[in-house]
């Protein structure tokens, strides 16, 4: 038999005993094993991280880019006092 699932491997982290009781509580209430919930909240974790990161080397990109366009403090306060 052939799995789809991907491959997994063992890793080893540290947690305060406040965070464990608190993850196998979690897990006994959701009927969910610790493996799982640690894997969906690394893979959040990740989402959220992986999506800022992009995101700020997108703007130094555009930043750094011969075509970007700047205007100095005075002008964007003149801008924005008026409104």
């Amino acid at each position: 038999m052939i799995s789809s699932e991907p491959k997994s491997e063992v890793v080893t982290i540290r947690m305060t005993s406040e965070m464990k009781e608190r993850v196998e509580k979690l897990a006994q209430a959701t009927n969910r094993s610790k493996a799982f919930l640690f894997g969906e909240a690394i893979s959040s974790y990740l989402d959220v991280n992986e999506w800022q990161v992009k995101a700020i080397q997108e703007g130094l990109d555009e930043a750094r880019s011969p075509e970007a366009k700047w205007t100095s403090q005075e002008n964007l306060e003149a801008k924005y006092a008026e409104d």
